[in-house]
């Protein structure tokens, strides 16, 4: 026999604290002694330092929580019933998705745990909200582990943790994370000082995971080359100031090198010093006389006028806020959407110049309206996007980038002058081969490494040269893969020249037999890659050499329409590496095997002369032997003469009517 029921709205309310959170972000309130559930007075308290520690919602309750009576004050159940959707709510609202970053890792997961430590989660439930609030990367090993582990969830819960640890929460993982953000760090110049504060939060989130202890890998930053990378971010200025500080702590503490929380300190109160509002200073407009007023008038008794002179002072106020009339960059009348060294600039300072100006960050032609009314149709002329205009297009500009003084305007009345260097490749005998040197030039399939279906087929030039591998910037575009741009220096034969490129990572190279597949290390934007397809290899050129003939059906034919878009430097060591190699006679092309497939170099010509590209009835050559030909002769030839004493023989220019001629050394017999 059953004692008395306490009353209706008492019992909703412990229906509603005590129920179950199920998926669908649904409440099931039931009463206490429903047959199809065991009573339970108490939500468990759940521990997550171990899946093995995990209370279940049979075990009987503790005293965290008072045991449900009669007695109990009805504010005492309003209190808890509220406290209980307060955390579901940070469950389904609050709480932020992980962002695949291992940096982000361990905030992440403990703000995870402490949202759902007092919710009396089961596994299942627990794993179901584990991919929920996972990245797309981690989201994807969560839900493979929880579909292999729907019978025992407890396991799969304890996997799915054990692969996040693994992956993201390693330390090694997390500290090749911080190092990389430091790298990526662009330099600061005196005018950043906003960004001198980023530079001192990423010291201090440095700082704080080196006193945590669970990562001895950052302990490298208490040494002078570990503390280098942020050294060369400061701006001189500051670099200057910091070599005094740090030898002062030298000195004062008889130490090697001052340990790195001395550095974080220092920048940390510089930032502070450069962005107090209480000592800025704004330019003084309008109080001075300008130095155009100072200079000494000078007059002549007559001087040419050009009309132009007039024209600029009658649309100076008329045009001044044009952009496609007047550069707001230099002040100067020309479009700023053609001004050179407003392209030059990274992209985040053109993005802050436009919106500083008033500047519409669509067409960026107008002040009159801003992007949200803009209707021009807009087109990238470099990576034809209908996103963005050429002026932000976010790689770097086609030009080489010099350092160079800047000039009174961006230099858009002078075109842009090439200064790559192109070796111009010998000619060869025969048809269609013409203009042919041949290189280490592979047909390959390039794809990312978690989608082999986005497979695209591309040139790749080997040049064991090169310290990194590159790519254009069509590669970019092909894989919609964009990003930021980082400075960079590019050394050639020309010099060494600044510019900036984006990143590219996480692709996988495969040979034209799908036999080798190779993963790509990082690579950077580059336009300056040769683009030079007479040096493909060919099937055609093999077969004019008899010891290639045996490999010919191996080259793939050329594909016009495939780019020569990839260029693997020394940074992937595996595709130099010589597998097979065919040699054949002095001063012939040879052949290699690597992975990527074979390639042929050298120079593939066959023999003296050369058909013309362009026929002239006008102009003809003459040969060594002083006879006419329409046939360019070859460079590429010996000259053996008999003896020095004597002199050439012009051949007859009529026709062969004799087989030999005399010369006085006919009777002379051989001597050894």
């Amino acid at each position: 026999m059953t004692g008395p029921q306490p009353p209706l709205n008492e019992q909703i309310v412990q229906g509603y604290q005590y129920g179950r959170f199920e998926r669908g972000d649904r409440l099931l309130p039931h009463r206490p002694g429903s047959p199809d559930r065991p009573t339970q007075t108490t939500p468990p308290i759940i521990s997550y330092h171990s899946p093995n520690s995990r209370v279940e919602d049979t075990e009987p309750p503790n005293d965290r929580y008072p045991t449900n009576t009669r007695n109990a004050s009805q504010s005492q159940y309003t209190s808890d019933l509220v406290r209980y959707f307060t955390r579901r709510e940070l469950i389904t609202t609050g709480l932020p998705p992980f962002n695949d970053r291992p940096e982000d890792y361990r905030a992440w997961k403990r703000s995870f745990q402490s949202a759902i430590r007092h919710l009396g989660l089961t596994y299942s439930e627990e794993m179901d909200l584990l991919v929920k609030w996972l990245g797309k990367e981690s989201g994807e090993h969560a839900r493979r582990l929880r579909s292999a582990h729907l019978n025992h969830p407890e396991r799969g819960l304890m996997r799915i943790w054990a692969r996040l640890e693994e992956c993201y929460g390693a330390p090694e993982m997390i500290e090749d994370a911080l190092f990389k953000r430091v790298d990526d760090f662009p330099r600061l110049s005196n005018n950043d000082l906003p960004r001198l504060r980023e530079l001192s939060d990423l010291a201090t989130e440095l700082l704080s995971a080196r006193e945590d202890g669970n990562l001895p890998g950052l302990a490298y930053l208490d040494t002078a080359r570990g503390l280098r990378p942020f050294i060369t971010k400061l701006p001189s200025s500051l670099q200057d100031r910091w070599l005094s500080v740090g030898s002062e702590y030298k000195e004062r503490h008889q130490v090697t090198f001052p340990p790195f929380k001395v550095f974080v300190n220092f920048i940390t109160q510089q930032a502070r010093i450069k962005n107090d509002p209480s000592f800025k200073v704004n330019p003084l407009v309008g109080r001075f006389p300008s130095q155009e007023s100072k200079q000494r008038v000078v007059s002549v008794n007559k001087t040419e006028v050009s009309p132009t002179v007039f024209n600029t002072t009658r649309r100076q106020n008329k045009d001044d806020n044009d952009p496609t009339q007047y550069c707001p960059l230099h002040k100067k009348f020309h479009s700023l959407l053609k001004c050179r060294a407003f392209r030059e600039k990274p992209l985040k300072e053109r993005e802050t110049f436009i919106r500083n100006n008033g500047i519409c960050f669509k067409c960026c032609s107008s002040t009159a309206h801003i992007a949200k009314f803009c209707r021009m149709n807009i087109t990238c002329n470099e990576c034809n996007s209908e996103e963005h205009n050429t002026a932000l297009h976010p790689g770097p500009p086609p030009w080489p980038i010099s350092i160079r003084s800047a000039a009174e305007n961006g230099g858009e009345d002078n075109p842009p002058i090439a200064t790559g260097v192109v070796s111009q490749c010998t000619q060869v005998c025969g048809g269609d081969l013409s203009e042919k040197s041949c290189s280490k030039i592979c047909l390959v399939n390039v794809y990312p490494a978690d989608q082999p279906d986005k497979t695209v087929r591309m040139y790749a030039i080997i040049d064991e040269q090169s310290n990194r591998s590159l790519v254009r910037s069509d590669f970019f575009d092909t894989f919609k893969n964009d990003g930021p741009s980082f400075p960079y220096s590019l050394k050639t034969c020309a010099g060494v020249i600044q510019t900036m490129g984006r990143r590219a990572s996480g692709f996988q190279v495969e040979s034209l037999d799908g036999k080798n597949s190779l993963p790509l290390p990082s690579l950077v934007e580059c336009d300056k890659i040769p683009n030079d397809r007479s040096g493909i290899p060919t099937p055609e050129a093999a077969l004019h050499h008899p010891h290639l003939r045996k490999i010919a059906h191996l080259i793939p034919t050329v594909e016009p329409k495939t780019p020569i878009m990839l260029l693997l430097g020394r940074d992937i060591l595996r595709v130099h590496k010589v597998r097979q190699h065919i040699n054949g006679p002095h001063d012939a092309p040879y052949a290699q095997k690597l992975d990527l497939g074979w390639v042929i170099v050298g120079n593939v010509c066959l023999g003296k002369f050369h058909p013309p590209t362009i026929i002239n009835t006008l102009h003809t050559h003459i040969s060594d032997g002083g006879r006419p030909t329409l046939f360019e002769p070859c460079p590429n030839k010996f000259e053996i003469k008999e003896s020095f004493g004597i002199s050439k023989r012009p051949y007859s220019t009529e026709m062969e009517d004799h087989l030999f001629q005399r010369t006085k050394d006919d009777e002379r017999a051989a001597t050894f």
